[in-house]
């Protein structure tokens, strides 16, 4: 039954629009009292641990501005690389066979199709991908996960579903019809990929390297925009490299070539932290 509805009710629901509502109303500035109310009302309903955010609550000018808020500095140690992108948790992860990247247990979507690139994609047969989830009390920015160089970026415009546990198991075809924001990194190793996806509610996705790289807006919905850079873009492992407006998912990729030059590479299902290594976390 919560299947049918979902696939009946939802698609009527113009939830790129509706995100855009979302996100206007969250960045709106509030009276003191009310904006105080407000923030405490949303950190209570998420879990948000105030105690890693960078200030204080009543700092924040509105529930987007606590969204995308920063961590303290030094709660976050930085790993050996490669490193977690985000906060949040492991839902899906192994060897990319065949063209294919698992969504959640079995339910396989194509790589092609995920980041539209063919050439690109050969690159990545063989290596190894990630899928972290992040739920509304994460801390929403992305990290670069290793030291390279940003050498590709391409917006893919497209549906705003969510992308919570429920939506995962029920669309096998979820990740390649939500939008979305690759991102190529060019190492010593080898490429690697980090693809932002986007979800209901605000749905907004921004790069920090290049700020001109803005989702879910009307004038970037109908078509894919894509982007080489020459010289491209110095980043570290550690450095900011996007942002979240509103919670969703993120999915790691390492070609081939890098993975083959790391001793050992496990993606451990469960809760991850963004700058920690790639290895066991308890939840």
């Amino acid at each position: 039954m919560k299947n049918k509805l979902l696939k009946t009710i939802l698609p009527a629901i113009p939830k790129n629009l509706l995100s855009r509502k979302v996100g206007a109303f969250t960045d709106k500035e509030l009276p003191g009292p009310l904006a105080s109310l407000s923030l405490k009302a949303f950190v209570e309903f998420t879990g948000i641990d105030m105690e890693e955010a960078e200030k204080p609550l009543a700092e924040y000018k509105s529930i987007g501005d606590l969204f995308i808020r920063r961590l303290k500095s030094g709660v976050r140690p930085l790993g050996t690389a490669p490193v977690h992108p985000a906060d949040g948790k492991i839902i899906s992860g192994g060897p990319i066979q065949d063209g294919k990247l698992d969504q959640f247990k079995g339910k396989q979507y194509s790589l092609v199709e995920f980041i539209r690139q063919t050439q690109l994609s050969e690159k990545f047969e063989g290596g190894y991908f990630a899928t972290t989830y992040l739920s509304p009390k994460d801390y929403h920015r992305v990290h670069c996960p290793v030291d390279g160089t940003l050498f590709w970026v391409k917006h893919i415009p497209g549906e705003l579903w969510p992308v919570n546990k429920t939506y995962v198991e029920s669309f096998p075809q979820l990740f390649i019809e939500n939008e979305r924001l690759v991102i190529g990194i060019q190492t010593a190793k080898g490429p690697v990929m980090v693809v932002m996806v986007g979800a209901t509610n605000v749905g907004k996705m921004s790069l920090i390297p290049d700020n001109s790289w803005l989702t879910n807006q009307p004038s970037s919905m109908r078509r894919a925009r894509e982007k080489s850079y020459e010289p491209g873009i110095e980043l570290r492992a550690g450095d900011e490299l996007g942002v979240f407006h509103m919670g969703s998912t993120v999915v790691c990729l390492f070609s081939k070539e890098y993975r083959d030059s790391l001793d050992s590479f496990q993606v451990p299902l469960g809760t991850c932290r963004v700058n920690s290594s790639y290895s066991p976390i308890q939840a």
